[in-house]
Protein backbone atom coordinates (compact mmCIF):
# COMPACT_ATOMS: atom_id res chain seq x y z
CA UNK A 1 0.00 0.00 0.00
CA UNK A 2 1.37 3.53 -0.99
CA UNK A 3 0.46 6.25 1.46
CA UNK A 4 1.19 9.97 1.39
CA UNK A 5 2.10 11.34 4.53
CA UNK A 6 2.18 15.10 3.32
CA UNK A 7 -0.94 17.00 5.17
CA UNK A 8 -2.44 20.34 4.52
CA UNK A 9 -2.35 22.59 7.37
CA UNK A 10 -5.97 22.40 7.56
CA UNK A 11 -5.71 18.82 9.16
CA UNK A 12 -3.57 20.21 11.98
CA UNK A 13 -4.88 21.48 14.90
CA UNK A 14 -2.21 22.99 18.18
CA UNK A 15 1.56 23.86 17.28
CA UNK A 16 4.32 22.09 15.34
CA UNK A 17 5.39 19.78 17.41
CA UNK A 18 1.97 18.48 18.36
CA UNK A 19 1.90 17.80 14.48
CA UNK A 20 4.80 16.45 14.24
CA UNK A 21 3.93 13.78 16.89
CA UNK A 22 0.48 13.20 14.84
CA UNK A 23 2.33 12.50 12.14
CA UNK A 24 5.03 9.99 13.39
CA UNK A 25 1.96 8.30 15.25
CA UNK A 26 -0.03 8.30 11.90
CA UNK A 27 2.86 6.52 10.20
CA UNK A 28 3.30 3.63 12.64
CA UNK A 29 -1.39 3.49 12.78
CA UNK A 30 -0.80 3.27 8.37
CA UNK A 31 2.27 1.17 8.42
CA UNK A 32 0.72 -1.78 10.83
CA UNK A 33 -2.74 -1.79 9.14
CA UNK A 34 -0.34 -2.94 6.27
CA UNK A 35 1.28 -5.56 7.94
CA UNK A 36 -0.85 -6.99 10.66
CA UNK A 37 -4.35 -7.04 9.57
CA UNK A 38 -6.12 -10.43 8.87
CA UNK A 39 -8.29 -11.12 6.58
CA UNK A 40 -11.07 -13.52 8.70
CA UNK A 41 -11.73 -14.82 5.22
CA UNK A 42 -8.75 -16.38 5.32
CA UNK A 43 -7.20 -16.67 8.77
CA UNK A 44 -6.50 -20.07 10.13
CA UNK A 45 -7.42 -18.93 13.81
CA UNK A 46 -10.66 -18.33 12.12
CA UNK A 47 -11.61 -21.05 10.35
CA UNK A 48 -13.92 -22.63 12.72
CA UNK A 49 -17.59 -22.52 13.50
CA UNK A 50 -19.45 -21.79 16.35
CA UNK A 51 -20.53 -24.61 18.88
CA UNK A 52 -24.31 -25.72 19.42
CA UNK A 53 -23.91 -25.05 22.86
CA UNK A 54 -23.59 -22.24 25.16
CA UNK A 55 -21.69 -19.90 24.01
CA UNK A 56 -20.61 -17.81 27.12
CA UNK A 57 -21.30 -18.29 30.84
CA UNK A 58 -23.83 -17.20 33.07
CA UNK A 59 -21.88 -15.12 34.63
CA UNK A 60 -20.66 -13.28 31.78
CA UNK A 61 -24.96 -12.53 30.39
CA UNK A 62 -26.44 -9.60 30.97
CA UNK A 63 -28.75 -11.07 33.72
CA UNK A 64 -25.83 -11.50 36.01
CA UNK A 65 -26.72 -10.43 39.70
CA UNK A 66 -30.67 -11.45 38.69
CA UNK A 67 -30.45 -14.76 40.41
CA UNK A 68 -32.77 -16.06 37.62
CA UNK A 69 -33.71 -20.03 37.55
CA UNK A 70 -33.17 -21.15 34.18
CA UNK A 71 -32.40 -24.43 32.78
CA UNK A 72 -28.99 -25.19 31.36
CA UNK A 73 -31.37 -25.67 27.90
CA UNK A 74 -32.38 -22.12 28.99
CA UNK A 75 -29.01 -20.53 29.57
CA UNK A 76 -27.70 -22.07 26.73
CA UNK A 77 -30.54 -20.49 24.14
CA UNK A 78 -30.20 -16.84 26.55
CA UNK A 79 -26.43 -16.68 25.71
CA UNK A 80 -26.94 -17.20 21.89
CA UNK A 81 -29.09 -14.57 21.43
CA UNK A 82 -27.36 -12.17 23.51
CA UNK A 83 -24.52 -12.68 21.57
CA UNK A 84 -26.38 -12.30 18.13
CA UNK A 85 -28.41 -9.18 19.73
CA UNK A 86 -24.36 -7.56 20.69
CA UNK A 87 -22.89 -8.94 17.20
CA UNK A 88 -26.24 -7.06 15.63
CA UNK A 89 -25.55 -3.89 17.62
CA UNK A 90 -21.65 -3.80 16.67
CA UNK A 91 -22.71 -4.27 12.67
CA UNK A 92 -25.31 -1.53 13.13
CA UNK A 93 -22.63 0.49 14.75
CA UNK A 94 -19.90 -0.28 12.37
CA UNK A 95 -21.92 0.78 9.72
CA UNK A 96 -22.32 4.25 11.10
CA UNK A 97 -18.74 4.72 11.49
CA UNK A 98 -18.22 3.88 8.39
CA UNK A 99 -20.88 7.14 7.14
CA UNK A 100 -18.90 9.08 9.83
CA UNK A 101 -15.58 8.97 8.32
CA UNK A 102 -16.87 8.77 4.86
CA UNK A 103 -18.38 12.51 5.72
CA UNK A 104 -15.05 12.93 7.21
CA UNK A 105 -13.05 12.43 3.97
CA UNK A 106 -15.43 13.90 1.58
CA UNK A 107 -16.04 17.42 3.79
CA UNK A 108 -12.97 18.04 6.26
CA UNK A 109 -10.12 16.06 5.16
CA UNK A 110 -7.10 16.19 2.53
CA UNK A 111 -7.94 13.32 1.02
CA UNK A 112 -4.16 12.93 -0.23
CA UNK A 113 -3.12 13.12 3.42
CA UNK A 114 -2.61 10.61 5.89
CA UNK A 115 -5.83 11.07 7.80
CA UNK A 116 -7.81 10.52 4.54
CA UNK A 117 -5.76 7.55 3.81
CA UNK A 118 -6.00 6.10 7.91
CA UNK A 119 -9.68 6.37 7.61
CA UNK A 120 -9.90 4.70 4.75
CA UNK A 121 -8.01 1.69 5.95
CA UNK A 122 -10.59 2.02 9.18
CA UNK A 123 -13.62 1.71 6.77
CA UNK A 124 -11.89 -1.50 4.71
CA UNK A 125 -11.27 -2.85 8.55
CA UNK A 126 -14.61 -2.38 9.67
CA UNK A 127 -16.24 -3.83 6.64
CA UNK A 128 -14.17 -6.96 7.20
CA UNK A 129 -15.27 -7.11 10.86
CA UNK A 130 -18.80 -6.70 9.85
CA UNK A 131 -19.06 -9.63 7.55
CA UNK A 132 -17.96 -12.01 10.20
CA UNK A 133 -20.11 -10.60 12.46
CA UNK A 134 -22.75 -11.23 9.84
CA UNK A 135 -21.22 -14.81 9.90
CA UNK A 136 -21.69 -15.33 13.37
CA UNK A 137 -25.28 -14.40 13.33
CA UNK A 138 -26.66 -16.30 9.93
CA UNK A 139 -24.65 -19.55 12.43
CA UNK A 140 -26.73 -19.11 15.63
CA UNK A 141 -30.06 -18.17 13.51
CA UNK A 142 -31.35 -15.89 16.45
CA UNK A 143 -35.66 -15.69 16.56
CA UNK A 144 -36.04 -13.09 19.43
CA UNK A 145 -38.20 -10.79 18.00
CA UNK A 146 -36.71 -7.11 18.08
CA UNK A 147 -38.55 -4.90 20.09
CA UNK A 148 -36.57 -2.16 20.07
CA UNK A 149 -37.72 -2.07 15.81
CA UNK A 150 -40.29 0.14 16.27
CA UNK A 151 -40.82 3.19 13.87
CA UNK A 152 -40.73 6.72 16.65
CA UNK A 153 -37.58 4.87 17.79
CA UNK A 154 -36.32 4.74 13.72
CA UNK A 155 -36.82 7.67 12.67
CA UNK A 156 -35.47 9.16 16.53
CA UNK A 157 -32.24 6.99 15.39
CA UNK A 158 -31.88 8.09 11.61
CA UNK A 159 -32.41 12.04 12.74
CA UNK A 160 -30.03 11.71 15.97
CA UNK A 161 -27.12 9.43 13.44
CA UNK A 162 -27.26 12.05 10.44
CA UNK A 163 -26.79 14.70 12.96
CA UNK A 164 -23.75 13.06 15.12
CA UNK A 165 -21.82 12.47 11.82
CA UNK A 166 -21.93 15.78 11.22
CA UNK A 167 -20.24 17.11 14.54
CA UNK A 168 -16.42 15.84 14.04
CA UNK A 169 -15.65 15.94 18.24
CA UNK A 170 -18.80 14.31 19.11
CA UNK A 171 -18.11 11.61 16.45
CA UNK A 172 -15.02 10.92 17.43
CA UNK A 173 -15.93 10.73 21.25
CA UNK A 174 -19.04 8.55 19.69
CA UNK A 175 -16.32 6.26 18.07
CA UNK A 176 -14.34 5.85 21.28
CA UNK A 177 -17.80 4.81 22.98
CA UNK A 178 -18.20 2.14 20.70
CA UNK A 179 -15.48 0.92 20.65
CA UNK A 180 -14.47 0.88 24.45
CA UNK A 181 -17.31 -1.01 25.35
CA UNK A 182 -17.42 -4.11 23.56
CA UNK A 183 -13.65 -3.87 24.10
CA UNK A 184 -14.01 -5.18 27.53
CA UNK A 185 -17.03 -7.39 26.71
CA UNK A 186 -15.14 -9.47 24.19
CA UNK A 187 -11.60 -9.13 26.57
CA UNK A 188 -14.27 -10.66 29.50
CA UNK A 189 -15.28 -13.42 27.40
CA UNK A 190 -12.15 -14.58 25.21
CA UNK A 191 -10.32 -14.73 28.70
CA UNK A 192 -12.79 -17.14 30.25
CA UNK A 193 -12.44 -20.95 30.03
CA UNK A 194 -15.57 -21.27 29.41
CA UNK A 195 -16.41 -19.17 26.30
CA UNK A 196 -17.03 -21.21 22.93
CA UNK A 197 -13.82 -21.70 21.13
CA UNK A 198 -14.54 -19.67 18.07
CA UNK A 199 -16.28 -16.49 19.61
CA UNK A 200 -13.22 -16.59 21.61
CA UNK A 201 -10.76 -16.47 18.50
CA UNK A 202 -13.21 -13.99 16.87
CA UNK A 203 -13.14 -11.64 20.11
CA UNK A 204 -9.40 -11.87 20.40
CA UNK A 205 -9.00 -10.93 16.24
CA UNK A 206 -11.07 -8.02 17.03
CA UNK A 207 -9.75 -6.78 19.65
CA UNK A 208 -6.29 -6.42 18.13
CA UNK A 209 -7.36 -4.68 15.16
CA UNK A 210 -9.98 -2.24 17.29
CA UNK A 211 -6.62 -0.94 18.93
CA UNK A 212 -5.21 0.31 16.04
CA UNK A 213 -8.60 2.16 15.41
CA UNK A 214 -8.90 3.45 19.33
CA UNK A 215 -5.41 4.93 18.94
CA UNK A 216 -6.63 6.75 15.83
CA UNK A 217 -9.71 8.21 17.35
CA UNK A 218 -7.93 9.53 20.33
CA UNK A 219 -5.49 11.35 18.10
CA UNK A 220 -8.20 12.73 15.92
CA UNK A 221 -10.16 13.96 18.74
CA UNK A 222 -7.10 15.75 20.47
CA UNK A 223 -6.49 17.48 17.32
CA UNK A 224 -9.85 18.37 16.04
CA UNK A 225 -11.43 19.86 19.86
CA UNK A 226 -9.00 23.13 19.70
CA UNK A 227 -11.39 24.46 16.20
CA UNK A 228 -14.38 22.61 17.48
CA UNK A 229 -17.77 24.59 16.78
CA UNK A 230 -19.59 25.76 19.51
CA UNK A 231 -22.20 23.04 19.13
CA UNK A 232 -19.98 20.07 18.68
CA UNK A 233 -18.57 21.44 22.18
CA UNK A 234 -21.56 21.10 23.75
CA UNK A 235 -22.90 17.99 22.71
CA UNK A 236 -19.52 16.02 23.11
CA UNK A 237 -19.97 17.47 26.99
CA UNK A 238 -23.87 16.87 27.53
CA UNK A 239 -25.32 14.67 24.29
CA UNK A 240 -22.54 12.24 23.66
CA UNK A 241 -22.47 10.64 27.44
CA UNK A 242 -26.46 9.88 26.73
CA UNK A 243 -25.98 8.18 22.87
CA UNK A 244 -23.48 5.74 24.91
CA UNK A 245 -25.61 4.98 27.50
CA UNK A 246 -28.24 4.17 25.04
CA UNK A 247 -26.24 2.29 23.12
CA UNK A 248 -25.01 0.81 25.99
CA UNK A 249 -28.63 -0.88 27.09
CA UNK A 250 -29.67 -1.88 23.73
CA UNK A 251 -26.64 -4.09 23.51
CA UNK A 252 -29.15 -6.49 24.23
CA UNK A 253 -32.47 -5.45 23.46
CA UNK A 254 -35.72 -6.54 25.10
CA UNK A 255 -36.71 -9.26 22.72
CA UNK A 256 -33.81 -11.37 23.76
CA UNK A 257 -35.63 -12.31 27.17
CA UNK A 258 -38.40 -13.70 25.92
CA UNK A 259 -36.54 -16.31 23.74
CA UNK A 260 -36.24 -18.44 27.50
CA UNK A 261 -39.87 -17.61 28.88
CA UNK A 262 -38.78 -14.14 30.59
CA UNK A 263 -40.89 -10.73 30.26
CA UNK A 264 -38.98 -8.83 27.58
CA UNK A 265 -39.10 -5.17 28.85
CA UNK A 266 -39.61 -5.81 32.96
CA UNK A 267 -36.32 -8.15 32.73
CA UNK A 268 -34.48 -5.31 30.33
CA UNK A 269 -35.54 -3.02 33.43
CA UNK A 270 -34.02 -5.27 35.89
CA UNK A 271 -31.03 -5.66 33.82
CA UNK A 272 -30.67 -1.89 33.31
CA UNK A 273 -30.65 -0.67 37.02
CA UNK A 274 -28.97 -4.07 38.27
CA UNK A 275 -25.63 -3.69 40.45
CA UNK A 276 -23.71 -5.97 38.13
CA UNK A 277 -24.21 -4.50 35.18
CA UNK A 278 -24.17 -1.19 35.97
CA UNK A 279 -20.52 -1.29 37.54
CA UNK A 280 -19.88 -3.07 33.85
CA UNK A 281 -20.84 -0.08 32.40
CA UNK A 282 -18.35 2.20 34.52
CA UNK A 283 -15.58 0.01 33.82
CA UNK A 284 -16.27 0.03 29.91
CA UNK A 285 -17.15 3.49 29.67
CA UNK A 286 -14.38 5.39 31.85
CA UNK A 287 -11.40 5.16 29.21
CA UNK A 288 -13.69 7.19 27.19
CA UNK A 289 -13.86 9.79 30.00
CA UNK A 290 -10.01 9.39 31.03
CA UNK A 291 -9.11 9.98 26.97
CA UNK A 292 -11.27 13.11 27.25
CA UNK A 293 -9.79 14.38 30.40
CA UNK A 294 -5.85 14.20 28.97
CA UNK A 295 -6.94 15.62 25.69
CA UNK A 296 -8.33 18.44 28.02
CA UNK A 297 -12.13 18.21 26.33
CA UNK A 298 -13.51 18.27 30.18
CA UNK A 299 -11.31 19.51 32.92
CA UNK A 300 -10.74 17.58 36.31
CA UNK A 301 -13.38 19.33 38.78
CA UNK A 302 -15.79 20.43 36.37
CA UNK A 303 -16.68 16.55 34.61
CA UNK A 304 -20.42 17.20 33.44
CA UNK A 305 -23.35 15.18 35.14
CA UNK A 306 -23.95 13.28 31.98
CA UNK A 307 -20.64 11.69 32.05
CA UNK A 308 -20.32 11.34 35.82
CA UNK A 309 -23.73 9.42 35.67
CA UNK A 310 -22.03 6.85 32.71
CA UNK A 311 -19.26 6.23 34.29
CA UNK A 312 -19.99 6.57 38.07
CA UNK A 313 -17.20 9.70 38.98
CA UNK A 314 -17.29 12.54 40.70
CA UNK A 315 -16.54 15.72 39.54
CA UNK A 316 -13.03 15.37 39.38
CA UNK A 317 -13.52 12.39 37.06
CA UNK A 318 -12.37 9.52 40.14
CA UNK A 319 -14.58 6.54 40.69
CA UNK A 320 -17.13 6.76 43.48
CA UNK A 321 -16.86 3.81 45.56
CA UNK A 322 -20.29 1.78 46.43
CA UNK A 323 -20.87 1.69 50.47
Amino acid sequence: MTTTLTTGRSELAGNDDDGERSERRLGQLIRASATRATDPATAPELAGRLGDGQLVPAELLSTAGLDLDLTPEQWAELSREEVASILVAGIRFEAVLTAGFGIDVANRLDVAGARADYALVEVGEETRHSRLFADLVRQIGPKAPDRLDRRTLRIIDRVGTATIIQLPATFHALVLGGEEIPDLLQQLASEHPDTDEHLAAVNRYHRMEEARHLSYARLRLREIWPTASRVDRWALRHLAPLVIGGMWDTLVQPGVYETVGLPGWSTWRRVRRSVVRTELRHRACRPVLATLLDAGVVRPGSVPRAWRRLCGVDRSGAPIRRV
